[in-house]
């Protein structure tokens, strides 16, 4: 099987900014974006993304998880990266038009659609280091995608990293693609040398995200995850996940979580910790890495809070449950 986000529906939907007014939406081929060489984009990174899905029902019916959430952060970031103003509306019926074109391609559960909307600076300017591109285009990518576990559960080994932060701090609520490349060189680093999947960062012993995911700790009933601030991603799964988990009478908390207290937490029995995200939902993590010691989250193995709440959120998505919240707009 191809690897996640490599296969791509052969058309997409697009819009141009120019300066004043958002063009009609066209779908075009996906196969390629004419852009002039001096685009801000390619020089200044201003850019950002978003990730989410539509699934596929048992009644043949397609519905797009958590839609209205993904399009006010990717409106939130292309305001703070100072791109124009997108059209929530318009880029929502963008998204609904595509998926529904290639309704017929989503895949069966555990399979789902991937959709991922870019917004990005395209004024051919480079003498604006300073200033930000007047010019942008946006468009809507499909990318069919199967089951992430499908070669099997696994657990994670992460690297707690107390020197470095993911990217600089008051860009962290930004979905943006530089905060994911600045990532890359630790996580390569953190491979290599203590055979570690992912790095978390924890600058000043603060437990914040890792490269591409937000953390969570699963101690009993409680659930502990970094309160939201500017500094690291607003997950659209760590939000669900978190109101799941309150729905099932658990004590959720955002709060600060230093490496000490993650650290003596995560030595007791039955302790789990877990990374959200789009791709996996939740992946247990059965390792961290400190100071050159490896140290088991509980029994090291894959944790049944973990594996429930994943479920539960695998229901809703499914059609299997009933959606309470209103996560789900079927097209």
């Amino acid at each position: 099987m191809a690897a996640f986000g490599t296969v791509f529906i052969p058309e997409m939907a697009i819009s141009w900014f120019d300066g004043n007014s958002w063009s009609p939406a066209e779908i075009v081929s996906s196969e390629s974006i004419q852009l002039h060489p001096g685009a801000h984009v390619l020089h200044y990174s201003s850019t950002c993304f978003e990730g989410l899905k539509a699934f596929r029902h048992e009644d043949g019916s397609v519905n797009i998880f958590r839609m209205d959430r993904n399009i006010e952060r990717f409106s939130q970031s292309s305001e703070l990266l100072a791109l124009p103003e997108i059209d929530k509306d318009a880029t929502g019926k963008m998204i609904i038009d595509i998926v529904s074109r290639f309704k017929d391609d989503v895949p069966e559960p555990p399979g789902s659609m991937y959709i991922r909307p870019t917004h990005f600076g395209t004024e051919p300017a480079i003498g604006k280091a300073a200033s930000p591109s007047v010019t942008s285009c946006q468009y809507i990518l499909l990318s069919p995608v199967g089951d992430y576990f499908a070669g099997g559960d696994t657990t994670l080994r992460l690297l707690l990293e107390e020197d470095g932060a993911r990217c600089a701090a008051h860009m962290g609520m930004i979905k943006s693609g530089g905060n994911y490349a600045s990532a890359l060189r630790p996580i390569m680093k953190a491979k290599e040398e203590f055979n570690a999947d992912q790095v978390l960062f924890c600058p000043n012993g603060d437990v914040q995200e890792t490269g591409a995911a937000n953390f969570l700790l699963i101690d009993g009933n409680e659930v502990i995850t970094k309160a939201l601030d500017e500094s690291f991603l607003h997950g659209v799964t760590r939000d669900s996940i978190l109101t799941l988990a309150r729905d099932l009478g658990m004590d959720v908390q955002e709060r600060q979580l230093t490496i000490d207290e993650l650290l003596e937490r995560a030595a007791k029995p039955g302790c789990e910790a877990a990374l959200s995200g789009t791709a996996a939902v939740l992946t247990p993590v059965g390792t961290l890495i400190h100071n050159g010691k490896d140290y088991p989250v509980g029994n090291g193995g894959i944790g049944a809070t973990t594996l429930k709440l994943r479920q539960a959120l695998n229901d809703i998505q499914w059609g299997k449950a009933e959606d309470k919240h209103g996560w789900l707009t079927r097209i």
